[in-house]
């Protein structure tokens, strides 16, 4: 087991180690530039080395803060993150200051950084971070929904199968769910999130988060999708209520069948929906099968 100690206050120096460097993780602004950490300034004057996600985003960062680079500059992004790790956990381990900024937000919350800091604490470095801006956090804040309680998803698959197979496995997650998605897939996303969370939960799509068109759309989800299908723009953030505890209305025979189908669609075998269902809505396993099996009579019958 490796062992840290605390960060030093802000404006303190912190304790050096000759044979070992320190590795900072540091938020930016995911849209207002004046919500850019004290702290980053004097990180970014400092370091030894600047892990950047997008140079040139960098540089237009430092402009805006009035701020000079003080040491190297490097490109860390997700297609070169695994061939420059090392060359990165090499200087941590040589004494080397390195600061590691992404686009917007903080690093490794679905942005490159967690190999570094995976390396990092392998070599016995230590780890701290500036701490800033989060759109998952933002996004949670200004949702209107549950917030004592949360996970986060990062981005679904692109694939609409394996899109539908990653909801499911949520699909009876009591805590509030956040999403990353682009805007050119967000109405196939909440599309697919109504058919497999169910039309009337409730979810937030927060669009532009603190910049100048920022714009929050509440609403069941069916509504949402369809609202998104006219087109959506910007960074986007979802966030949707979690699934409602066993009750009454979840013992409806036609939603035990929907929520199997679903399942089944995702690529789950029959008999293993049957029982998660069953495990969700508090019913036995015998229960939901002659729901099913009701139903696929019902169909036969009815052709």
């Amino acid at each position: 087991m490796t062992s840290e100690t605390s960060p030093a206050p802000s404006g303190a120096s912190v304790p050096s180690d000759a044979s070992a460097g320190l590795l900072v993780l540091a938020g930016t602004p995911i849209g207002d530039v004046a919500d850019a950490p004290p702290r980053l300034a004097r990180e970014l004057e400092t370091a030894d080395i600047v892990a950047a996600e997008d140079t040139r985003r960098l540089r237009r960062l430092t402009q805006a803060l009035d701020v000079r680079v003080g040491g190297r500059i490097v490109s860390y992004f997700e297609g070169n993150e695994s061939a420059r790790t090392p060359e990165l956990a090499d200087a941590l381990a040589g004494g080397a200051r390195v600061l590691l900024v992404t686009d917007a937000g903080m690093p490794s919350v679905s942005d490159p950084g967690y190999r570094l800091v995976a390396a990092a604490v392998e070599r016995d470095v230590r780890v701290t971070a500036v701490p800033g801006p989060s759109a998952v956090l933002t996004a949670l804040a200004v949702s209107g929904l549950p917030v004592d309680r949360f996970c986060f998803e990062g981005f679904l698959p692109r694939k609409a199968g394996e899109r539908r197979a990653r909801l499911a496995e949520v699909a009876a997650e009591r805590r509030t769910l956040v999403y990353f998605e682009a805007p050119h897939r967000i109405d196939d996303t909440l599309a697919a999130m109504a058919e497999v969370f169910g039309a009337e939960r409730r979810a937030a799509v927060c669009r532009e988060l603190t910049k100048t068109y920022e714009e929050v759309k509440r609403g069941p989800l069916a509504e949402l999708a369809t609202w998104a299908a006219e087109g959506v723009r910007g960074e986007i953030t979802v966030v949707v209520e979690g699934a409602p505890e066993p009750g009454p209305a979840d013992l409806d025979a036609a939603e035990l069948v929907r929520r199997v189908r679903v399942r089944e669609e995702a690529g789950e075998r029959r008999k293993e929906a049957i029982a998660a269902v069953a495990a969700e809505a508090g019913v036995p396993k015998r229960e939901v099968f002659d729901a099913v099996v009701a139903a696929k009579n019902a169909e036969k019958n009815a052709g």
